[in-house]
């Protein structure tokens, strides 16, 4: 107990983390700040010039693209990985055998290395060969819609979010299991004996019970869309044109391709502040209404105590 009451311990313990953290994360963000100021190749003297980046930042067209598309990677990579996540979660909460094989398979895909997902996917959308997509739209009668889907400038956007949409699924999924599983039965027992349909035991007693789990999940599945950048990169480099351009990605060939380091540390700045804004209004959308619902129920308190009085 005395090791644990002496600051000195607590300062030995925490220095080691502390100093990762800010050698890891803050030295390259501020890095990234400092260096948005500049006009920089990566070889010569470096330039300072004010505000010039973000100027040329906000009349690019491309870049507009890119965040608009980004938006886009953005909702459908949510939408899969915490819809398609809590709903084999639900469905696993009424297994009684293998729960845990099942689990694990679909848990793989998170651990498959980023350059095996693309060349699947890439496999499934090809036409020559056929990939596999296109093979069950003929064999249901819609050859039709058959197309190069990576290739396509309508498709593209759609076709290099799915992969990480269904890549984390499965991460997402157990997520969900382990908070249903600790829900107490006997809440939903009690409400199964007063008539309570298990549609209306779901939404209306297990899934608020795990609003903060939703919560944590959200912010992690934004911030990681919002970082979307191998997947996309490697299946189409942001093609054809900038249909598929992310913030990301046009970050990337900005810094290291075209050697404008400045404007592509101005860029990787914005992409810190999208996510941070992110971070930040989910955190107030929440806390919000868990305000609202404790106030509401000290109105209720009152009232019932007015009713006695």
């Amino acid at each position: 107990m005395g090791i644990i009451r002496d600051k000195k311990a607590y300062a030995v313990f925490l220095l080691p983390a502390l100093l990762f953290y800010i050698f890891a994360v803050f030295y390259p963000i501020e890095e990234s700040i400092r260096l948005s100021f500049m006009k920089w190749n990566g070889i010569g003297n470096k330039t300072f010039v004010m505000f010039d980046n973000y100027i040329t930042m906000f009349k690019d067209k491309v870049f507009y693209t890119a965040f608009v598309n980004n938006l886009i990677y953005l909702l459908i990579v949510v939408v899969i990985q915490l819809s398609v996540g809590l709903l084999f979660a639900i469905l696993l909460t009424y297994m009684t055998k293998r729960v845990t094989l099942v689990k694990t398979l679909y848990y793989v895909p998170c651990i498959v290395t980023t350059v095996a997902v693309t060349q699947l996917f890439r496999s499934i959308y090809a036409t020559e060969p056929m990939g596999l997509f296109n093979q069950i739209l003929n064999s249901v009668g819609l050859g039709g819609l058959a197309t190069s889907w990576l290739a396509n400038v309508k498709t593209v956007l759609a076709a290099v979010s799915v992969p990480e949409g269904w890549r984390f699924t499965g991460m997402y999924m157990v997520i969900f299991y382990a908070a249903l599983v600790s829900l107490d039965p006997s809440v939903y027992e009690a409400a199964k004996m007063d008539g309570a349909s298990e549609l209306q035991i779901l939404f209306k007693i297990k899934i608020p019970l795990i609003k903060d789990i939703l919560l944590l999940t959200l912010t992690m599945c934004l911030t990681g869309a919002l970082r979307g950048f191998d997947i996309p990169f490697l299946s189409t480099s942001g093609g054809p044109g900038n249909t598929s351009e992310l913030m990301s990605t046009y970050m990337y060939k900005k810094a290291f391709s075209s050697n404008q380091y400045g404007y592509g540390s101005a860029l990787a700045v914005f992409i810190i502040i999208e996510s941070v804004l992110v971070v930040f209004t989910l955190r107030k959308l929440f806390t919000s209404r868990e305000e609202r619902e404790i106030k509401a129920m000290e109105r209720e308190r009152r009232k019932q105590r007015r009713a006695k009085g």
